[in-house]
């Protein structure tokens, strides 16, 4: 069943897991704005009122079922979602935080060659000075968590105002034809207070990376679904021959592979997780990737150009999803993999 244009849920976990009412919450919230997605603003104050789910398992399906329904409205939740989890695992690491938590928020740690955002401690606290790169709706945002150089070797998480006149953000460079509404350009700091969270290489260690890692993930994965949709009407039409029926064979097999692979992957960390929650979301996340990219190439073999230009809805959800996923690095991501199984790290 589905409710009406909208994927049925849950789509990742069965019916009965605890927490799905929020979600179940968010979701009718969700259909209640009539630009989701496209309406930046709408879906921002949207995602200010969504309860973070109290597991793993249900904000991923959470992540999964928005994304299901629109890319860049998951776009815009992970991050937020990601950013209220970390304040919270830091409070219960027993790091002493003041910040306040209304409002939307952002999470900014990617690096960039040449950029370089770098924070220094006086009397008065700590302040930020340097440039950050893709920085993800920040002209839009309240505030963000960012990473920040407190010398040569080391960084640092911090909580920074970004309506603070000592925070510009900038318009572009984003000529993006996916996901162009989810500006992800860079932003000046010049002398900005911020709030330590955690100590210096906290961000990275704690458990918690791992699973937002796998939250992202989540959402190609919910994001692809409707493409699996568009492959079954037409293997199922009329006209349908032994190739379209190839095609959602192959694109049917690797989503559900990759849903197990999530399933299996929450319900460990949900359990208290592993000594390798790090190569295990490394692992699930390249899964993902590999059966959204099957999913877009399948969709592509088998529907043709017509709806990519005369389907908007199918048009939008392929442009931003081939963005989305490309914060998986590939290559490089599997390189990691495989250096980490030949270091000894590979553990099932």
């Amino acid at each position: 069943m589905t409710d009406g244009d909208h994927p049925a849920l849950p789509l990742l976990i069965p019916d009965t897991t605890p927490g799905l009412d929020d979600v179940r919450d968010a979701l009718h919230r969700a259909h209640a704005v009539p630009a989701l997605g496209s309406d930046v603003a709408a879906t921002l104050a949207w995602a200010t009122v969504v309860a973070r789910p109290a597991s793993v398992a249900a904000t991923w399906e959470l992540l999964a079922s928005v994304a299901a329904r629109d890319v860049a409205a998951a776009r815009v939740l992970e991050p937020h979602l990601d950013a209220l989890a970390i304040l919270d695992e830091a409070a219960a690491a027993g790091f002493a935080i003041d910040v306040d938590t209304a409002g939307s928020w952002g999470v900014f740690a990617a690096e960039g060659a040449g950029l370089r955002l770098e924070a220094r401690q006086d009397a008065d606290g700590w302040t930020l000075r340097g440039t950050k790169p893709w920085c993800s709706l920040a002209a839009d945002l309240d505030h963000a968590l960012v990473t920040a150089w407190i010398d040569d070797e080391r960084r640092q998480l911090f909580a920074l105002d970004l309506r603070d006149p000592a925070v510009t953000a900038r318009s572009g460079p984003w000529h993006a034809r996916g996901l162009d509404r989810i500006v992800s350009a860079p932003i000046d700091v010049d002398g900005a207070r911020a709030v330590p969270v955690g100590d210096a290489g906290w961000y990275l260690r704690r458990p918690g990376f791992a699973h937002g890692g796998v939250g992202v993930a989540a959402c190609w994965w919910g994001a692809a679904t409707p493409l699996r949709t568009a492959l079954a009407a037409a293997a199922g039409g009329e006209h349908a021959d032994q190739l379209s029926r190839v095609h959602l064979g192959r694109a049917d097999t690797a989503l559900w592979a990759a849903r197990a692979v999530l399933v299996e992957t929450a319900a460990v960390f949900d359990a208290g997780g592993s000594a390798s929650e790090g190569l295990r979301a490394a692992r699930a996340r390249a899964v993902v990737a590999d059966a959204v990219e099957t999913t877009i190439a399948e969709a592509a073999h088998a529907l043709g150009p017509l709806p990519l230009v005369a389907d908007e809805a199918h048009a939008r959800r392929v442009a931003d999803l081939q963005v989305y996923v490309r914060q998986h690095h590939a290559e490089r991501d599997l390189a990691k993999i495989g250096g980490d199984v030949a270091g000894g790290d590979g553990a099932w």
